[in-house]
């Protein structure tokens, strides 16, 4: 099974490029001898490339040239430049990439109705090119951010672009959230209208918040600065620097923010590239965790994200990790999924861990959540047996959960503020096929939303009772 990722904008080809980085490093960790194998397979081409740069694809034997399986694409060409030139160029080609010179002005209407139209044909060429070599095309991933123009315009409109060209394929969205104190004074009205599209495209989308990322890294140099994670902090830790030791952890503000996104696609990705007693791939975790197509935004917590010294982790820390990605402090948004209600949850655990550790966590972790009557069982969970480089083992969790909704209400509310003036509103209107009513829509959508998620809310505390069933004769 293979994915096709798409990274969009800024923030979305910083990301993929954060992951890429870490993919090629988990699997050279394991892949001693240089194969082409299965695993890689998932998300990299081996290519021949002495004839000329477009030889033929080699599926056994020795890796000769990879080239990762996506779609780069930015209205700026400053990011996608700088991973061609970085350490990644040669897993990308001219074949893979978009972008233009003058970018969307931090405006989603330039990204999704000026850019949309004038760069259709070629992503859709790009697309199916790219998809002839998956020979079981599984899913989409878009990487973006909610915020600017291009992430959010552009980005959603390749959703729906995806959508038309392989409607049965799933399409799995990573979203990056501004925060309140957000520079782009337009980023309400980007993320707002992008979230209709989001609504109505996307079959699971993890948001992600800014804010709680920064609030992450912050709390890694804390205990680094503290002196709290002991003498020394683990050398290969990848889980914010991308040299791990804690001298490099000035370089790029965004690096460390983007790590952490990036293990969290490297974990969701896991089952896909290596083997394991249970796997899970994506689209079943869009079937076994959507029970309503709209309420698709599943929270993510991940760990370990502070542990960055302790190599031998005694087995009780195994319990722990299971505790924390219930912690409102691992949360990748800035929830608090306990007090919430639970719709259902999948736990993603890697390395050396056994099926009846899971379930005993599980077990003893549940009376403490709240789910809903009618799925009392409503766990998923997949195992892989290779853990992150560095770590003993990672668990992603990742829980469709009401918790969401004030992250929706906080957006609406910033929206609500600049529509009600109608600030920079003109920016918009000026741009061909862009509506007032665009932007009634996208709000009434957005109002749609948070209404589902009360009337969920407030079934919450009600009886535990199962849902009738009908009488069997026996």
């Amino acid at each position: 099974a293979m994915s096709l990722p798409f990274a969009v904008g800024q923030c979305g080809n910083q990301v993929g490029c954060r992951f890429w980085d870490l993919a090629l490093r988990e699997h050279a960790a394991v892949n001693k001898k240089g194969i082409y194998d299965e695993a890689l397979s998932s998300f990299f081409r081996n290519v021949d490339t002495r004839s000329g740069g477009n030889g033929p694809d080699i599926y056994k034997g020795k890796i000769c040239s990879l080239k990762a399986r996506a779609l780069l694409i930015d209205m700026e060409e400053g990011v996608v430049n700088e991973i061609l030139q970085g350490p990644l160029r040669d897993v990308f080609d001219s074949k893979q990439l978009i972008t233009d010179v003058s970018g969307s002005g931090n405006n989603w209407a330039v990204g999704h109705k000026i850019y949309g139209c004038q760069y259709q044909e070629n992503i859709v060429e790009k697309l199916r090119k790219t998809a002839e070599h998956c020979d079981c095309l599984q899913c989409f991933f878009i990487i973006h951010s909610m915020g600017g123009g291009t992430g959010s315009g552009l980005g959603t409109f390749v959703l729906n672009l995806l959508e038309e060209e392989f409607p049965e394929v799933y399409r799995f969205v990573t979203s990056v959230y501004p925060s309140g104190e957000d520079d782009v004074i337009t980023s309400p009205y980007n993320s707002v209208l992008a979230m209709k599209e989001l609504n109505e495209h996307a079959d699971c989308v993890l948001p992600i918040e800014n804010e709680s990322l920064f609030e992450i890294v912050n709390k890694i140099h804390q205990m680094i600065n503290s002196g709290k994670l002991g003498s020394t902090v683990k050398q290969n830790s990848l889980v914010t620097s991308s040299a791990g030791s804690a001298k490099t952890l000035q370089e790029k503000p965004f690096d460390e923010m983007n790590n952490v996104i990036a293990n969290l696609l490297l974990n969701l990705t896991s089952s896909a590239r290596f083997e394991g007693s249970l796997n899970m791939d994506l689209n079943e975790i869009s079937m076994n965790l959507v029970p309503f197509p709209r309420l698709h935004y599943l929270v993510s917590s991940l760990t370990p994200l502070y542990t960055l010294a302790d190599v031998n982790v005694p087995s009780r820390r195994l319990d722990q990790m299971f505790s924390d990605a219930f912690s409102r402090d691992h949360q990748l948004i800035q929830a608090d999924p306990k007090h919430s209600l639970y719709l259902a949850c999948a736990l993603l655990v890697r390395g050396n861990v056994q099926v009846s550790d899971l379930r005993r966590n599980i077990e003893r972790l549940k009376p403490s959540l709240h789910f809903v009557s009618w799925n009392q069982e409503g766990w998923k969970t997949g195992l892989c047996s290779v853990p992150p480089v560095g770590h003993s083992h990672s668990l992603l969790a990742l829980a469709n959960n009401t918790c969401v909704k004030p992250t929706f209400i906080e957006l609406k509310d910033r929206f609500m503020k600049l529509y009600k003036k109608k600030a920079h509103l003109h920016h918009y209107l000026q741009i061909d096929g862009m509506e007032q009513s665009c932007f009634s829509e996208a709000i009434s959508s957005l109002s749609d939303l948070i209404e589902e998620y009360n009337e969920l809310d407030a079934t919450k505390g009600g009886p535990r009772i199962d849902p009738s069933r009908l009488k069997i004769a026996v």
